[in-house]
Protein backbone atom coordinates (compact mmCIF):
# COMPACT_ATOMS: atom_id res chain seq x y z
CA UNK A 1 0.00 0.00 0.00
CA UNK A 2 1.67 3.87 -0.76
CA UNK A 3 0.01 5.78 1.75
CA UNK A 4 0.35 9.12 -0.52
CA UNK A 5 -2.30 7.03 -2.47
CA UNK A 6 -4.88 7.40 0.97
CA UNK A 7 -4.33 11.05 0.91
CA UNK A 8 -7.06 13.16 -0.68
CA UNK A 9 -6.65 14.87 -3.87
CA UNK A 10 -7.92 17.88 -2.88
CA UNK A 11 -5.26 17.85 -0.22
CA UNK A 12 -2.25 16.89 -1.32
CA UNK A 13 -2.99 19.36 -4.38
CA UNK A 14 -2.79 22.33 -1.85
CA UNK A 15 0.53 23.89 -1.43
CA UNK A 16 2.01 24.17 1.61
CA UNK A 17 1.46 28.49 2.86
CA UNK A 18 4.28 30.39 1.16
CA UNK A 19 4.56 32.04 4.17
CA UNK A 20 5.84 29.17 5.88
CA UNK A 21 8.96 28.78 3.88
CA UNK A 22 10.44 32.21 5.18
CA UNK A 23 9.25 31.38 9.11
CA UNK A 24 11.58 28.46 8.64
CA UNK A 25 14.62 29.80 7.21
CA UNK A 26 14.32 32.39 9.91
CA UNK A 27 14.67 29.89 13.18
CA UNK A 28 18.15 29.14 11.17
CA UNK A 29 19.30 32.82 11.47
CA UNK A 30 20.46 35.50 14.10
CA UNK A 31 19.92 39.01 14.14
CA UNK A 32 16.46 39.11 12.01
CA UNK A 33 14.32 41.82 12.45
CA UNK A 34 10.87 39.95 11.44
CA UNK A 35 8.20 42.27 9.78
CA UNK A 36 6.84 39.56 8.52
CA UNK A 37 4.55 37.17 11.49
CA UNK A 38 0.91 38.93 11.77
CA UNK A 39 1.43 39.25 15.50
CA UNK A 40 1.28 41.66 18.03
CA UNK A 41 4.26 42.42 19.54
CA UNK A 42 2.81 43.42 22.93
CA UNK A 43 1.73 41.07 25.45
CA UNK A 44 -1.70 40.35 26.81
CA UNK A 45 -2.61 43.23 29.27
CA UNK A 46 -2.28 42.08 32.88
CA UNK A 47 -5.63 42.21 34.00
CA UNK A 48 -6.89 39.48 31.10
CA UNK A 49 -4.01 37.30 32.31
CA UNK A 50 -4.59 38.09 35.58
CA UNK A 51 -8.51 36.44 34.84
CA UNK A 52 -6.99 33.48 32.92
CA UNK A 53 -4.60 32.57 35.87
CA UNK A 54 -6.67 33.23 38.62
CA UNK A 55 -9.52 30.27 36.99
CA UNK A 56 -6.78 28.03 36.96
CA UNK A 57 -5.64 29.24 40.66
CA UNK A 58 -9.67 28.11 41.46
CA UNK A 59 -9.88 24.73 39.35
CA UNK A 60 -12.24 26.32 36.52
CA UNK A 61 -10.57 23.96 33.97
CA UNK A 62 -13.97 21.75 33.22
CA UNK A 63 -15.45 21.71 29.52
CA UNK A 64 -17.59 24.81 28.98
CA UNK A 65 -21.03 24.42 26.77
CA UNK A 66 -20.17 23.69 23.47
CA UNK A 67 -21.29 26.99 22.36
CA UNK A 68 -18.88 28.41 24.89
CA UNK A 69 -19.84 29.85 28.48
CA UNK A 70 -23.00 31.87 28.22
CA UNK A 71 -21.30 35.04 30.10
CA UNK A 72 -18.45 35.30 27.49
CA UNK A 73 -21.08 34.94 24.54
CA UNK A 74 -23.21 37.77 26.55
CA UNK A 75 -20.23 40.47 26.55
CA UNK A 76 -19.56 39.35 22.83
CA UNK A 77 -22.79 40.34 21.78
CA UNK A 78 -22.55 43.47 24.10
CA UNK A 79 -19.57 44.87 22.64
CA UNK A 80 -20.64 44.12 19.17
CA UNK A 81 -23.79 46.15 20.02
CA UNK A 82 -21.80 48.68 21.56
CA UNK A 83 -18.42 49.17 18.89
CA UNK A 84 -20.43 48.42 15.67
CA UNK A 85 -24.24 48.56 16.28
CA UNK A 86 -24.72 44.85 16.03
CA UNK A 87 -27.28 43.10 17.85
CA UNK A 88 -27.30 39.05 18.36
CA UNK A 89 -28.74 36.56 20.85
CA UNK A 90 -26.19 35.15 22.48
CA UNK A 91 -27.86 32.08 23.43
CA UNK A 92 -28.65 31.15 19.74
CA UNK A 93 -26.80 32.82 17.45
CA UNK A 94 -23.11 33.01 19.17
CA UNK A 95 -20.39 30.31 19.01
CA UNK A 96 -16.79 30.66 20.62
CA UNK A 97 -14.36 28.85 18.57
CA UNK A 98 -10.56 27.95 19.04
CA UNK A 99 -9.42 31.54 17.13
CA UNK A 100 -11.03 33.26 13.95
CA UNK A 101 -9.57 30.19 11.96
CA UNK A 102 -11.93 27.25 13.25
CA UNK A 103 -14.33 29.65 12.35
CA UNK A 104 -13.78 29.66 8.82
CA UNK A 105 -12.98 26.31 8.68
CA UNK A 106 -16.49 25.18 10.25
CA UNK A 107 -18.54 27.51 8.11
CA UNK A 108 -17.14 26.52 5.44
CA UNK A 109 -17.58 22.69 5.89
CA UNK A 110 -21.41 23.35 6.58
CA UNK A 111 -22.02 25.16 3.85
CA UNK A 112 -20.45 24.35 0.62
CA UNK A 113 -19.16 20.65 -1.09
CA UNK A 114 -18.31 19.49 -4.16
CA UNK A 115 -19.61 21.43 -7.32
CA UNK A 116 -20.03 24.64 -5.24
CA UNK A 117 -17.90 28.16 -5.98
CA UNK A 118 -16.85 30.35 -2.65
CA UNK A 119 -15.72 33.78 -4.35
CA UNK A 120 -12.53 34.60 -3.13
CA UNK A 121 -11.08 38.35 -3.21
CA UNK A 122 -6.82 38.18 -2.88
CA UNK A 123 -4.69 38.96 -1.75
CA UNK A 124 -5.93 38.04 1.39
CA UNK A 125 -5.76 35.71 4.32
CA UNK A 126 -4.36 32.23 2.93
CA UNK A 127 -6.41 29.79 4.74
CA UNK A 128 -9.49 31.23 2.69
CA UNK A 129 -8.65 29.12 -0.40
CA UNK A 130 -7.34 26.21 1.80
CA UNK A 131 -10.53 25.82 4.18
CA UNK A 132 -12.79 26.09 0.69
CA UNK A 133 -10.49 23.13 -0.86
CA UNK A 134 -10.53 20.70 2.19
CA UNK A 135 -14.64 20.77 1.60
CA UNK A 136 -14.11 19.82 -1.95
CA UNK A 137 -15.79 22.70 -3.42
CA UNK A 138 -14.07 25.29 -5.62
CA UNK A 139 -12.07 29.02 -4.90
CA UNK A 140 -12.56 31.20 -7.20
CA UNK A 141 -10.48 33.91 -6.92
CA UNK A 142 -11.29 37.85 -7.47
CA UNK A 143 -8.34 39.74 -7.80
CA UNK A 144 -8.44 42.84 -6.29
CA UNK A 145 -6.28 45.96 -7.66
CA UNK A 146 -4.59 48.74 -6.79
CA UNK A 147 -5.96 51.25 -9.08
CA UNK A 148 -9.39 49.96 -6.40
CA UNK A 149 -6.79 50.62 -3.24
CA UNK A 150 -7.44 46.87 -3.01
CA UNK A 151 -11.51 46.72 -2.62
CA UNK A 152 -13.83 45.10 -3.49
CA UNK A 153 -16.02 46.64 -6.35
CA UNK A 154 -19.48 45.53 -7.02
CA UNK A 155 -18.99 45.67 -10.60
CA UNK A 156 -16.39 42.69 -10.10
CA UNK A 157 -18.10 40.63 -7.88
CA UNK A 158 -21.44 40.68 -10.13
CA UNK A 159 -19.19 39.72 -12.53
CA UNK A 160 -17.35 36.75 -10.62
CA UNK A 161 -20.91 35.40 -9.34
CA UNK A 162 -22.21 32.28 -11.17
CA UNK A 163 -25.07 29.76 -11.01
CA UNK A 164 -22.41 27.86 -8.53
CA UNK A 165 -21.81 30.89 -6.27
CA UNK A 166 -22.71 29.72 -2.63
CA UNK A 167 -20.27 31.79 -0.48
CA UNK A 168 -18.43 35.32 -0.66
CA UNK A 169 -15.81 36.13 1.65
CA UNK A 170 -15.41 39.46 2.36
CA UNK A 171 -12.07 39.62 4.38
CA UNK A 172 -11.83 43.67 5.60
CA UNK A 173 -9.99 45.24 7.09
CA UNK A 174 -7.85 43.59 4.39
CA UNK A 175 -4.71 41.17 5.28
CA UNK A 176 -2.14 41.67 3.71
CA UNK A 177 -3.62 45.10 1.71
CA UNK A 178 -4.29 47.03 5.01
CA UNK A 179 -7.66 48.07 2.86
CA UNK A 180 -11.01 48.57 4.39
CA UNK A 181 -14.57 49.41 3.42
CA UNK A 182 -16.18 51.80 4.18
CA UNK A 183 -20.34 52.08 4.40
CA UNK A 184 -20.23 53.95 1.16
CA UNK A 185 -18.31 51.07 -0.69
CA UNK A 186 -19.96 48.57 1.40
CA UNK A 187 -23.25 49.40 -0.07
CA UNK A 188 -23.27 48.06 -3.98
CA UNK A 189 -22.19 45.08 -2.58
CA UNK A 190 -25.08 44.79 -0.36
CA UNK A 191 -27.48 45.36 -3.23
CA UNK A 192 -25.53 42.88 -5.36
CA UNK A 193 -25.96 40.24 -2.98
CA UNK A 194 -29.47 40.96 -1.29
CA UNK A 195 -31.33 39.29 -3.73
CA UNK A 196 -29.24 35.98 -4.18
CA UNK A 197 -28.82 32.53 -2.78
CA UNK A 198 -25.40 33.20 -1.30
CA UNK A 199 -24.05 33.15 2.00
CA UNK A 200 -21.44 36.54 3.07
CA UNK A 201 -18.75 35.34 5.33
CA UNK A 202 -17.35 38.16 6.78
CA UNK A 203 -13.93 37.84 8.26
CA UNK A 204 -13.68 40.95 10.67
CA UNK A 205 -10.90 39.66 12.95
CA UNK A 206 -8.79 43.61 12.25
CA UNK A 207 -12.22 45.07 12.90
CA UNK A 208 -10.69 47.44 16.34
CA UNK A 209 -7.33 47.85 13.93
CA UNK A 210 -8.65 50.50 11.95
CA UNK A 211 -6.75 54.59 11.52
CA UNK A 212 -9.17 57.60 10.51
CA UNK A 213 -12.13 55.43 9.48
CA UNK A 214 -14.15 53.59 12.26
CA UNK A 215 -14.95 49.34 10.83
CA UNK A 216 -18.27 48.74 9.52
CA UNK A 217 -19.38 45.47 9.17
CA UNK A 218 -21.95 44.34 6.11
CA UNK A 219 -23.82 42.06 8.81
CA UNK A 220 -25.20 45.86 10.06
CA UNK A 221 -26.62 46.49 7.02
CA UNK A 222 -30.84 44.89 7.56
CA UNK A 223 -30.99 43.39 3.69
CA UNK A 224 -28.25 40.67 4.17
CA UNK A 225 -27.56 40.76 8.23
CA UNK A 226 -29.50 37.04 8.25
CA UNK A 227 -27.14 35.89 5.72
CA UNK A 228 -23.98 37.25 7.06
CA UNK A 229 -21.46 34.77 8.89
CA UNK A 230 -19.64 37.28 11.11
CA UNK A 231 -15.92 35.86 12.43
CA UNK A 232 -13.64 37.62 14.57
CA UNK A 233 -12.05 36.86 17.82
CA UNK A 234 -9.38 38.26 20.46
CA UNK A 235 -5.63 37.50 18.61
CA UNK A 236 -5.35 41.07 17.06
CA UNK A 237 -6.75 43.43 19.35
CA UNK A 238 -6.31 42.20 22.60
CA UNK A 239 -2.83 40.65 21.58
CA UNK A 240 -4.49 37.12 22.42
CA UNK A 241 -3.02 35.28 19.56
CA UNK A 242 -1.79 32.17 21.57
CA UNK A 243 -5.16 31.97 23.76
CA UNK A 244 -6.67 30.42 20.34
CA UNK A 245 -9.87 31.82 21.11
CA UNK A 246 -12.53 33.87 18.05
CA UNK A 247 -16.25 33.58 17.84
CA UNK A 248 -18.38 33.66 14.57
CA UNK A 249 -22.21 35.22 14.63
CA UNK A 250 -25.15 34.82 12.70
CA UNK A 251 -28.98 33.47 12.32
CA UNK A 252 -29.65 30.57 14.22
CA UNK A 253 -30.37 28.10 11.63
CA UNK A 254 -26.94 28.82 10.20
CA UNK A 255 -25.60 28.34 13.58
CA UNK A 256 -26.71 25.37 14.34
CA UNK A 257 -25.19 23.73 11.61
CA UNK A 258 -22.10 25.10 12.51
CA UNK A 259 -22.26 23.96 16.24
CA UNK A 260 -22.63 20.47 15.14
CA UNK A 261 -19.45 20.24 13.28
CA UNK A 262 -17.89 22.55 16.43
CA UNK A 263 -19.19 20.04 18.70
CA UNK A 264 -18.13 16.55 16.86
CA UNK A 265 -14.58 18.27 16.38
CA UNK A 266 -13.69 19.89 19.54
CA UNK A 267 -16.30 19.95 22.03
CA UNK A 268 -15.33 23.52 23.09
CA UNK A 269 -13.34 26.25 23.08
CA UNK A 270 -10.45 26.12 25.86
CA UNK A 271 -12.21 27.43 29.03
CA UNK A 272 -8.56 29.15 30.25
CA UNK A 273 -9.03 31.51 27.38
CA UNK A 274 -12.61 32.23 27.71
CA UNK A 275 -12.28 33.50 31.34
CA UNK A 276 -9.63 36.10 29.98
CA UNK A 277 -11.63 36.64 27.16
CA UNK A 278 -14.87 37.89 29.45
CA UNK A 279 -11.98 40.03 31.26
CA UNK A 280 -10.57 41.35 27.67
CA UNK A 281 -13.90 42.31 26.89
CA UNK A 282 -15.25 43.78 30.07
CA UNK A 283 -11.97 45.52 30.67
CA UNK A 284 -9.71 45.88 27.87
CA UNK A 285 -11.04 49.02 25.90
CA UNK A 286 -8.02 51.30 27.23
CA UNK A 287 -5.83 48.84 26.38
CA UNK A 288 -6.95 48.55 23.03
CA UNK A 289 -6.93 52.09 22.19
CA UNK A 290 -3.09 52.22 23.65
CA UNK A 291 -2.12 49.39 21.27
CA UNK A 292 -4.09 51.16 18.14
CA UNK A 293 -2.31 54.20 18.90
CA UNK A 294 0.84 52.79 18.86
CA UNK A 295 0.35 51.10 15.69
CA UNK A 296 -0.80 54.07 13.80
CA UNK A 297 2.51 55.99 14.83
CA UNK A 298 4.88 52.81 13.41
CA UNK A 299 2.01 52.35 10.33
CA UNK A 300 2.76 56.44 9.38
CA UNK A 301 6.53 55.91 9.36
CA UNK A 302 6.81 52.89 7.45
CA UNK A 303 4.34 53.86 4.58
CA UNK A 304 6.22 57.24 4.69
CA UNK A 305 9.56 55.27 4.96
CA UNK A 306 9.00 52.95 2.36
CA UNK A 307 7.75 55.72 -0.17
CA UNK A 308 10.76 57.93 0.61
CA UNK A 309 12.88 54.82 -0.05
CA UNK A 310 10.93 54.97 -3.92
CA UNK A 311 8.71 51.78 -3.34
CA UNK A 312 5.11 53.00 -4.12
CA UNK A 313 2.70 52.43 -1.33
CA UNK A 314 -0.96 53.18 -1.02
CA UNK A 315 -2.10 54.00 2.10
CA UNK A 316 -3.43 51.12 4.44
CA UNK A 317 -6.69 52.24 7.08
CA UNK A 318 -6.76 49.08 8.78
CA UNK A 319 -4.89 45.88 10.01
CA UNK A 320 -1.41 46.08 11.26
CA UNK A 321 0.78 45.83 7.14
CA UNK A 322 1.35 47.92 4.37
CA UNK A 323 1.62 46.46 0.74
CA UNK A 324 4.76 48.05 -1.45
CA UNK A 325 5.00 47.81 -4.43
CA UNK A 326 8.55 46.35 -5.51
CA UNK A 327 8.20 45.78 -9.19
CA UNK A 328 10.62 48.51 -9.62
CA UNK A 329 13.16 46.66 -8.57
CA UNK A 330 13.27 44.44 -11.50
CA UNK A 331 12.62 41.00 -8.95
CA UNK A 332 9.56 38.94 -8.13
CA UNK A 333 8.16 38.88 -4.67
CA UNK A 334 9.84 36.28 -3.81
CA UNK A 335 13.31 37.06 -4.77
CA UNK A 336 13.42 40.24 -3.30
CA UNK A 337 11.81 38.75 0.36
CA UNK A 338 14.75 36.06 0.01
CA UNK A 339 17.55 38.24 -0.76
CA UNK A 340 16.46 40.74 1.85
CA UNK A 341 16.49 38.15 4.31
CA UNK A 342 19.65 36.95 3.22
CA UNK A 343 22.02 39.73 2.95
CA UNK A 344 20.46 42.67 5.63
CA UNK A 345 18.35 40.11 7.89
CA UNK A 346 14.94 41.60 7.36
CA UNK A 347 12.01 39.03 7.34
CA UNK A 348 9.00 40.30 4.93
CA UNK A 349 6.14 37.96 3.00
CA UNK A 350 6.00 37.55 -0.97
CA UNK A 351 2.78 39.21 -2.11
CA UNK A 352 2.21 35.87 -4.03
CA UNK A 353 2.08 34.16 -0.99
CA UNK A 354 -1.58 35.66 -0.44
CA UNK A 355 -2.79 35.05 -4.15
CA UNK A 356 -1.32 35.22 -7.77
CA UNK A 357 -2.17 38.90 -8.22
CA UNK A 358 0.01 39.73 -5.04
CA UNK A 359 2.99 39.29 -7.52
CA UNK A 360 5.39 42.75 -7.54
CA UNK A 361 4.05 43.16 -3.74
CA UNK A 362 5.40 42.52 -0.12
CA UNK A 363 3.73 42.47 2.91
CA UNK A 364 5.67 43.85 6.22
CA UNK A 365 3.81 44.53 9.37
CA UNK A 366 4.41 46.82 11.84
CA UNK A 367 3.30 44.97 14.84
CA UNK A 368 6.91 45.17 15.78
CA UNK A 369 8.59 48.14 17.83
CA UNK A 370 9.97 51.45 16.90
CA UNK A 371 13.14 50.00 17.26
CA UNK A 372 13.19 47.63 14.57
CA UNK A 373 10.76 49.24 12.05
CA UNK A 374 13.69 52.43 11.79
CA UNK A 375 16.38 49.47 11.85
CA UNK A 376 14.80 47.59 9.21
CA UNK A 377 14.25 51.04 7.07
CA UNK A 378 17.62 51.53 7.18
CA UNK A 379 18.80 47.52 6.44
CA UNK A 380 15.87 47.88 3.01
CA UNK A 381 17.75 51.35 2.07
CA UNK A 382 21.15 49.44 2.00
CA UNK A 383 19.66 46.36 0.31
CA UNK A 384 18.35 48.69 -2.53
CA UNK A 385 21.48 50.36 -3.08
CA UNK A 386 23.30 47.40 -3.71
CA UNK A 387 20.71 46.16 -6.38
CA UNK A 388 20.44 49.96 -7.83
CA UNK A 389 21.41 48.28 -11.05
CA UNK A 390 18.46 46.27 -11.43
CA UNK A 391 16.27 49.47 -10.47
CA UNK A 392 14.40 51.08 -13.48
Amino acid sequence: MRLEDMILDNVKNMPPSGIRKYFDMVNEMEDVISLGVGEPDFVTPWNVREAGIYSLEVGSTHYSSNAGFIELRDEICKYLNRRFNLKYDPRSEVLVTVGGSEGIDVALRALVGPGDEVIVPEPSFVAYKGCTAFTGATAKVLNLRAEDEFKLTAERLEEAITERTKVVIIPFPNNPTGAIMTREELRPIVDVLKDKDIIILSDEIYAELTYGENHVSIASFPEVRDKTLLISGFSKAYAMTGWRLGYICGHPVLMDAIKKIHQYALMCSPTTAQYAAIEALKGGDDSVKEMVKEYNRRRRVLVDGFKKLGLDCFEPLGAFYVFPCIESTGMTSDEFCEKLLMSEKVLTVPGNAFGECGEGYIRACYASSMENIMEALKRIERFLEKNRDKIE
